[in-house]
């Protein structure tokens, strides 16, 4: 069993938190403030997460999941470089800004990524990017589309992305379904990979789906 914390209390972090503690882990969901411990629980959560302030999730978890908004995200956690030090940091959000219906229309980090400029602020901190080229229902539930979908993954950290791969397969992710993209600046691919989905949930609606490599 491992502590995870994942900072940020919205669909993806609360999606995540209730199939990790399914699976035997101790989750810690890491909301805003601590006045917001008191608020209901996430739906979809169940009943073996804990719950704590930001800063306090990053201090005790083994490993943290960053699922905060990907265009505040560098500034909220440069700020927990201590509490992060020495730990993996996993992050499946994407920075960008949107075009005013709330879906993304470009790049906050154009030819970097959200996943470099995490590295860079925390170097004591071993960042690994995945799980960010999909609807966040497919994070926790890879099977139930009809192709199967691919989980890119791209570190610095060789035993840090294993630790992740690991992670995954928790979630669900066959081994053949991960993609293992090489060091950080792969992620600067993955990351520009969300400026097709809004064309699709327009086209198609709020359907799940994962930009995936077909072979």
């Amino acid at each position: 069993m491992t502590s995870i914390g994942i900072l940020g209390a919205g669909r993806v972090g609360a999606n995540l938190a209730g199939k990790l503690a399914a699976t035997g882990h101790h989750v810690i969901l890491g909301r805003r403030s601590p006045m917001e411990e008191t608020s209901a629980a996430p739906e979809g959560t169940g009943p073996h997460v804990s719950f704590a302030d930001q800063r306090t999730t990053a201090r005790t978890a083994d490993i943290v999941i960053n699922a905060t908004p990907g265009d505040s995200a560098l500034d909220r956690l440069a700020g927990l470089r201590t509490e992060l030090a020495g730990k993996i940091l996993v992050d499946v959000s994407n920075a960008t800004r949107d075009a005013g219906d709330g879906l993304p229309d470009d790049l906050c980090y154009p030819g970097s990524s959200l996943a470099e400029q995490l590295q860079a602020a925390l170097p004591d901190t071993h960042v690994v990017k995945t799980l960010n080229t999909m609807l966040f229902m497919v994070m926790t539930a890879p099977d139930t589309l009809a192709a199967p979908p691919t989980a890119y993954v791209s570190g610095n950290d060789e035993h840090a992305k294993k630790t992740v791969t690991g992670l995954l397969g928790d979630l669900g992710w066959q081994p053949a379904w991960i993609e293992d993209l090489g060091d950080i600046t792969t992620a600067r691919a993955t990351e520009a990979m969300i400026l097709v989905v809004p064309h699709i949930l327009r086209r198609h609606g709020f359907q799940p789906f994962a930009v995936s490599l077909a072979r």
